[in-house]
C-alpha cells in the first residue's frame, strides 16, 4: 500500500534512502535547506516548501540531517514539523543525536498526540546507496511494527533495540566501535606498508581472516587508493564521539581508545581535514610517522 511519506534532509545519506522510498511505491514529500536534487524530483518526489508542509501532507515524517540543533530547529522551529503536524502521525529521526535530547524531542510530539521514533543508522554512503544499512531503533513496539515496512525499503538488519532513547544510545556505541575499528585497520596498514609488505595485499589477506570487517573491505580501500572524499565526515565522526565522552564522564566510565581515537580526529582537522571521509584518520598516523601508505618502504641502507 502506497504511504504519503515525509523525508527531511536530503544530503550524502538522505538522497539515496529518500529515493528507495520512491522506487518503493510511495509518495515521497521532499524538504531539505538546499537544493532538491534533481534526480529525486524526475523520480516523482514531491517538493515542499517547509517541514510544516511536509508534516501536513505525510503520515510517516523521517528526519536526516547532520546534529542535534539540527533535528530541533527541523521539529520545532518556525515553519517546523511541529506546526503541521495532526493526531495519529509518527515522526521518524533517523539523525545520529544526543539520547538525552531525543527524548525531550519524543515528549513534545507524543504531546501533540503523534508517536516518535529514533531510528539512527549505519553503512555510510555505500549502505545507504545500496538498501543496506543497518537501522536501530527505539520507541513503542507497535509503532515499530507500523514503520518497519518503510525501513525494509532502506535496509537490511533492523532491530527495535528498546524505548525512545535506546536507537540513539546503540548508534553511539556503533561509532566507537567503528572509530576504534578504523583506527586499527590505519594501524595495520600502515605498519605493513612500511615493513615493505604491499598494502592491497595485506589487506586482501586479512579480508579472509578473523581480522576481516565492513571498514576492513570499504574504508581500508580507501586508505589504499587515497580517495578521501566522504563517505561520513571527520567533523559529524567527532560529533558522535563527543556524545560517548560525554555521556562516559557522567556514566563515570573510561573510554581511553575512544579518546585516542577522538585525538587523531582532531588531527586531522587541524589539517584541513574536517570534510573528509573518516578513513583519512589514516592521514593522522601517517603524519606522526613521517610516512604515507603506498609511498613505498625506505630503500635499504
Amino acid at each position: 500500500m502506497a504511504l504519503d511519506i515525509g523525508f527531511i534532509g536530503l544530503g550524502i545519506m538522505g538522497t539515496p534512502m529518500a529515493g528507495h522510498l520512491i522506487k518503493g511505491g510511495h509518495r515521497v514529500h521532499l524538504h531539505t535547506r538546499s537544493k532538491l536534487p534533481q534526480e529525486l524530483v524526475d523520480a516523482g518526489g514531491k517538493p515542499c516548501a517547509s517541514g510544516k508542509e511536509v508534516a501536513q501532507k505525510a503520515e510517516i515524517v523521517i528526519v536526516m540531517v547532520p546534529d542535534t540543533p539540527d533535528v530541533g530547529k527541523v521539529l520545532f522551529g518556525e515553519g517546523g514539523v511541529a506546526e503541521g503536524l495532526s493526531k495519529g502521525k509518527v515522526v521518524v529521526d533517523m539523525s545520529s543525536i544526543s539520547p538525552v535530547e531525543t527524548k525531550e524531542y519524543a515528549q513534545k510530539i507524543e504531546a501533540l498526540a503523534c508517536d516518535y521514533l529514533d531510528a539512527p543508522v549505519s553503512g555510510g554512503d555505500v549502505g545507504a546507496r545500496n538498501a543496506t544499512l543497518s537501522i536501530m531503533c527505539g520507541g513503542k513496539p507497535e509503532v515499530f511494527e507500523r514503520v518497519k515496512p518503510v525501513f525494509e525499503l532502506m535496509g537490511k538488519n533492523i532491530t527495535r533495540v528498546g524505548g525512545i532513547g535506546d536507537g540513539q544510545t546503540c548508534k553511539v556505541a556503533n561509532q566507537i566501535v567503528v572509530a576504534l575499528t578504523i583506527n586499527a585497520v590505519a594501524e595495520g596498514l600502515l605498519f605493513a606498508a612500511r615493513a615493505g609488505a604491499d598494502p592491497a595485499k595485506v589487506r586482501q589477506a586479512l579480508l579472509g581472516g578473523l581480522a576481516t570487517s565492513r571498514i576492513l573491505e570499504i574504508l581500508g580501500e580507501r586508505m589504499i587508493k587515497r580517495t578521501f572524499d566522504p563517505g561520513f565526515r571527520i567533523k559529524l565522526h567527532q560529533k558522535d564521539l563527543n556524545l560517548a565522552l560525554t555521556a562516559a564522564r557522567q556514566l563515570g566510565l573510561a573510554l581511553p581508545a575512544t579518546g585516542t581515537a577522538q585525538q587523531l580526529f582532531s588531527a586531522c582537522v587541524a589539517h584541513g581535514g574536517e570534510g573528509w571521509d573518516h578513513s583519512g584518520m589514516v592521514r593522522a598516523l601517517e603524519k606522526l610517522s613521517n610516512f604515507e601508505i603506498g609511498q613505498g618502504a625506505p630503500a635499504a641502507q
